[in-house]
């Protein structure tokens, strides 16, 4: 999936623990396999070759993604939008560091358009409607694999266990005489440094921010992270970390609620059950919600 995973195991024994942590690597290479944009045999990169041309069916596992996808980008009033590829090509921040024109990315915008995403459950095919059109579920689809692979883990017999793809990361059970996993909260301008602190257990914890790919020029920076309804780069905060029982939820949404911004985000976050957040704005303001104030240590 493009990006570095990382195992950790608790069992009673190391035969079980490295049977857990196998099972774990074994099904994130599955579901690659499904989903990712990176492989071009991939069920994902089969619909988005027959945009504009034909439905394509789909296994239940990549069906029922793509459905939540939109579903959160519904919540997130399209904060997080998994047809926005072309826009962040455009952009191309991590290589040609482009900064497009106005006209560039208007023309742009019949193909990122997630509400034109068609599904239809009764035969399980996604169909995207104009040629250059794409689905990407980079913005969600780590915190999906890593939920799978947490069921894995458990059915190899691991009673805890942590597994972070990137910024997304997912726990089970907790560390020997601990609370669970204690995962910290990265400054967003301070490399190296840590904000807080928390254990996190049978929880998934997910950060979307403005450092993780950029360049800067004439003293501004741009990022990976774009405003679906701009097509330019989200402004309103730095960094949000989401916390939910769901790693697909907690990485949908800490993307759509980057988007969003600190007040719409944050009045989203305490209406979801058993979600809660941290988010910095683009003034380095920090703010938490209710839920998560008295777990949050000093590093």
């Amino acid at each position: 999936m493009g990006t570095l995973v990382t195992v950790t195991a608790v069992a009673h024994d190391k035969s079980a623990s490295e049977r857990a942590v196998q099972a774990a690597f074994d099904e994130i290479k599955r579901l690659e396999q499904l989903l990712s944009t990176w492989r071009a045999d991939s069920e994902l990169s089969r619909v988005n070759a027959e945009a504009g041309r034909q439905p394509v069916q789909v296994s239940s596992e990549t069906f029922a993604l793509v459905t939540r996808s939109l579903e959160i980008a519904q919540l997130t009033h399209g904060g997080l939008n998994i047809a926005l590829g072309p826009a962040v090509d455009a952009w191309s921040v991590t290589e040609g560091q482009h900064i497009p024109d106005k006209k560039e990315l208007q023309r742009l915008r019949p193909l990122v358009d997630w509400t034109r995403i068609q599904v239809n459950t009764e035969d399980r095919t996604i169909y995207l409607p104009y040629k250059g059109m794409r689905i990407d579920i980079g913005g969600i689809g780590k915190g999906y694999a890593a939920d799978r692979a947490v069921e894995e883990m458990k059915r190899a017999g691991a009673t805890g266990g942590i597994v972070a793809l990137s910024g997304d990361i997912k726990t089970f059970g907790a560390l020997p005489e601990r609370r669970g996993f204690p995962v910290g909260i990265r400054h967003p301008r301070q490399e190296g440094t840590l904000i807080a602190v928390i254990d996190v257990r049978d929880e998934a914890i997910s950060t979307a921010g403005d450092y993780e790919r950029f360049f800067e020029r004439d003293g501004v920076r741009y990022h990976h992270i774009l405003d679906p309804h701009t097509l330019q780069p989200a402004r309103a905060c730095q960094s949000v970390t989401v916390l939910a029982k769901e790693g697909t939820l907690a990485d949908g949404l800490d993307t759509g609620i980057f988007v969003l911004g600190p007040e719409q985000g944050m009045a989203l976050v305490e209406r979801l059950p058993h979600v809660e957040a941290i988010i910095i704005d683009n003034g380095g303001k920090m703010t938490v919600s209710s839920g998560l104030r008295d777990r949050l240590r000093l590093p």
